[in-house]
């Protein structure tokens, strides 16, 4: 039987049930540290009762700056290691000054329906083959621990043997961002503690020998990359070369260095330190590169790791330790959540079993656990003065990682970040500021050179070197709005707080943004259009329909309002040419290269609208202002086709059939607010009938999309089936095919498969997105509740308008809601039970709060009779005016 045979079987039979889980359970019930230590939904902690066999059980810990991923071995431990500067290359661009030339022929060809020439052209003369560096690996710490064969009697070996795999316990601890791995050898419990520093810029793993003298173990460094590797004057020296790429040189190397505290005996041997007749011992290791920005690669790696070491050496392990975890636990702890507690207080079992039965038991602790290993997964990849999140976060084992473990701004990166406001971790959005800040810079250059245009530019992808031109092909790679959708977090941010200093500070990001899309796209003729959609032509010069679905709609959908006159007298449109709509063509064309598609306009829609506010609120750029106003006024409306979908592109041109993973048209649903049930149904009921054309199954990363998407159509139940279809094991990467359904590995990291963790970030967003929103006018207290969260509570969510929300409910209502605000103005509270509360008035009008301010999109055009009505419940509106610092509680009225 094979390894990935005997793998499969195992967990096989853990799914098998009957008398194997029983035998199972009672074996739990006896083993000594998970007897003792019986979990409540309070403890968040992953649990496993076994060694990591591969990466993906291995447990990750992070502080912005270092990677590690314990594996919890007993005689042998491997932590893999990553340092968050370490790339491939160099700085260079990828920039093609050719395509400026090919630029009004692409879009010829476009516009004359030949899409498929233009992919050509564009492969021709807008690439130069360098399509990103990636990711690297730095490599291993490794920590061997001999065996005592000390008997030779097999019934004693038996014994002994047994007593170390009872004793066995490895946990990660959320609450404290704290790794514990526990065994018995020879008798002797060892309990091995890891942790990276928050307080600091190093790792830390603590061993403790239940009786004293009886550690001994070996410290060694590895590396998959070249590397040079000494041990000197008690302590290690790893040196890692980095690697060319697309013809760009390698210009980074890094420093890894581990030292060891004990009461033991140190000696260096072989390039290893070995400790010998320890009581207790602390390995401290630091890491560095050479990387100091984008363009300047002239730091000293080497000082800076001793420098680190040297002051993690000169410290106390447990005031260290305790350090640590005063500076993580004020990030961690301002969210708390709880979902039928009842059932989440029993004891349960291991992290990796409680996924397997998931799917049967639908356990809510695993719920729980999943949206906070999210936020713990940010605070720990994403830090002040470190990277941002890339494709995996800060963890990446491979010398070749999928996609390059890069940027992928069409949906991946922003994803990543998606759950930092509403889940209070303000603290792990400066690394995306500053990597928006440098496109801001690196763009500029690549929309001159490339376009000819003002502004900034970024497409589908970016990596530590901040390149801002396409990549891989124009199907994928013709993405012009990778900059404009990342410049949306900076708008989001002020609505989250109401920081007008922020604001002022960042216009220019925005002002660049909204420049470059207004120099690039085209205002041409509606004439022009109607090679994408003849029932265009309809809607032209207020000509009276001929379409018979325009003409009877109202009287089989009344509360559908057909008015299309902002667009019947309108004689041209602004496009953007060439795009894509990401990774997704048109039935009947051959590529993705289009122009105006929606995704596009709804992008730039949020990138005008929000430099124009951005504008009026400081009071500044009024020519530039009223420029953007009329761009604005003369994008194309969104469209409902023939299938009662939204259109994804100015043709109707959605196959009903297709379940793509991109659901791109819809960023308007989610994480924009330009599809609303109370403004506009029948965009609504366009966006439902897509969804659902797309199904429920799709890639880890496009499911935590679905989570959010029915989290705003109102629907818990649905989202939570999203959630369930995610919550299904895959043990591994090499037994896809005996898990087709599996997205989640054993230590919770999202499967697309492969790991990407964009999919973890966009579950927990989604989760919050089912307990609160406040894109709409209002802060709607649980918006959509799922049946089967009967009772909870949910504490520290943020919601715009800089409110801080705590909700309780039992029976799927609403019992009470506390509102804490944190620069005043008036809280629009919207419900689905009537409310009651100090100050507490109806409300009347359009919301006076304009944090919370609704998006006011054109009336939508409408090519169907198929659009069906969505129910939308009934909700009640009340206004409140708040003080900062101040707390509000709201009943709901029994």
């Amino acid at each position: 039987m094979t390894q990935e045979q005997s793998h499969s079987l195992l967990y096989r039979l853990r799914l098998s049930g009957g008398l194997l889980l029983i035998l199972c359970s009672l074996l739990l019930i006896n083993l000594p540290s998970w007897g003792r230590n019986a979990m409540s939904h309070d403890r968040l902690c992953l649990e496993y009762q076994q060694p990591a066999r591969n990466w993906w059980e291995a447990l990750p810990l992070g502080n912005g700056f270092i990677g590690a991923m314990v594996y919890g071995g007993t005689t042998h431990e491997r932590i893999d290691l990553n340092e968050t500067t370490f790339w491939s290359g160099s700085p260079y661009d990828n920039d093609a000054p050719r395509a400026k030339d090919s630029l009004q022929w692409v879009r010829e060809l476009i516009r004359h329906g030949k899409e498929d020439q233009a992919e050509g052209v564009i492969n021709r003369n807008f690439f130069t083959g360098k399509n990103g560096m990636r990711f690297l690996p730095l490599g291993s710490l490794l920590i061997d621990m001999p065996t005592d064969a000390q008997t030779t009697d097999p019934q004693q070996a038996k014994s002994a043997k047994q007593t170390e795999t009872n004793g066995y316990h490895r946990l990660l601890s959320l609450n404290e961002a704290v790794n514990t791995t526990t065994f018995y050898q020879n008798g002797i419990k060892i309990e091995r503690k890891a942790f990276t520093s928050f307080a600091g810029r190093f790792m830390a793993v603590h061993l403790q020998a239940s009786r004293k003298g009886a550690l001994q173990f070996s410290v060694a460094l590895s590396s998959i990359l070249n590397h040079e590797v000494k041990a000197q004057d008690q302590q290690i020296t790893m040196v890692c070369q980095g690697e060319n790429q697309e013809g760009v040189k390698a210009g980074l190397h890094a420093v890894t260095k581990v030292a060891v505290k004990s009461d033991g005996k140190i000696v260096c041997k072989n390039n290893r330190l070995c400790i010998s007749g320890a009581t207790s011992a602390t390995i401290y290791l630091t890491a560095a590169t050479n990387f100091v920005n984008y363009h300047d690669i002239s730091g000293n790696a080497e000082d800076k790791a001793q420098q680190a070491l040297e002051q993690a050496i000169a410290g106390n392990y447990d005031q260290q330790l305790r350090a640590h975890i005063a500076a993580y636990q004020p990030l961690f702890n301002k969210v708390d959540l709880s979902i039928n507690s009842a059932k989440s207080q029993e004891k349960v079992l291991p992290t990796d079993v409680l996924l397997q039965q998931y799917p049967q038991q639908q356990n809510p602790r695993l719920v729980t656990l999943m949206f906070q290993y999210g936020r713990y997964l940010l605070l720990s990849s994403s830090r002040s003065g470190g990277q941002a999140a890339n494709l995996q976060g800060i963890w990446n084992k491979e010398r070749n990682a999928p996609w390059d473990s890069k940027y992928t701004i069409n949906i991946n990166t922003e994803m990543n970040y998606w759950p930092a406001e509403v889940t209070n971790l303000t603290s792990t959005l400066p690394p995306l500021f500053s990597l928006i800040s440098d496109l801001s810079q690196t763009g500029a250059r690549t929309a001159q050179t490339m376009y000819g245009c003002r502004g900034f530019v970024a497409h589908h992808n970016t990596d530590i070197w901040r390149v801002a031109g396409p990549i891989d092909g124009a199907y994928w790679g013709m993405f012009p709005c990778g900059g404009a959708w990342l410049t949306t977090h900076l708008w989001q941010h002020y609505l989250f707080t109401g920081d007008k200093t922020f604001l002022r500070q960042w216009y220019p990001v925005l002002h660049s943004a909204a420049r470059f899309l207004m120099d690039y796209g085209q205002t041409v003729p509606i004439d022009s259009l109607y090679q994408f959609n003849p029932q265009l032509s309809t809607f032209n010069s207020g000509r009276a329909s001929r379409d018979p679905c325009s003409a009877s709609f109202n009287t089989h959908h009344s509360s559908f309002n057909i008015n299309n006159s902002s667009f019947n007298t309108q004689h041209s449109t602004f496009v953007l040419s060439p795009s894509v709509s990401p990774e997704h063509g048109p039935m009947g064309k051959r590529t993705s290269v289009t122009a105006g598609c929606t995704m596009d306009n709804q992008i730039t829609f949020d990138a005008l609208s929000s430099v124009i506010r951005a504008s009026e609120i400081l009071g500044i750029d009024t020519t530039f202002r009223r420029e953007a106003q009329q761009k604005l006024a003369l994008l194309p409306p969104m469209q409902v086709g023939r299938y009662g979908q939204l259109q994804e592109w100015l043709q109707d041109g959605d196959n009903p059939k297709d379940d793509h993973r991109h659901i791109s048209h819809l960023y308007g649903l989610y994480p924009s607010n330009q599809i609303s049930p109370f403004t506009h149904p029948e965009l609504f009921s366009a966006a439902h009938t897509t969804l659902l054309q797309r199904g429920d199954m799709a890639t880890g990363w496009s499911l935590g999309w679905k989570i959010n998407f029915w989290a705003r159509m109102l629907d818990g139940n649905h989202a939570l089936q999203i959630i369930n279809n995610m919550l299904h094991l895959l043990p591994c990467d090499s037994l896809q095919r005996q898990y087709p359904n599996g997205r989640i590995y054993p230590n919770l990291f999202d499967a697309h498969p492969p790991f990407q963790i964009d999919g973890n970030f966009g579950f927990t967003a989604g989760i919050a997105e089912m307990l609160v929103q406040s894109h709409d006018g209002a802060v709607h207290l649980l918006p959509a509740l799922p049946a089967a969260w009967h009772e909870g509570s949910v504490k520290g969510l943020r919601a715009r308008g800089g409110f801080v929300v705590n909700e309780q409910w039992s029976d799927n209502k609403l019992k009470q809601a506390t509102i804490t605000s944190t620069i005043g103005g008036v809280l629009r509270l919207r419900s689905y039970q009537p409310l009651k509360g100090q100050g507490l008035r109806a409300a009347k009008g359009a919301c006076p709060n304009t944090l919370l301010a609704p998006a006011v999109v054109r009336q939508p055009l409408l090519h169907t009779q198929k659009l069906e009505e969505v129910a939308i419940p009934k909700v009640y509106e009340y206004d409140l005016d708040t003080q900062p610092g101040k707390s509000y509680t709201v009943f709901s009225m029994k």
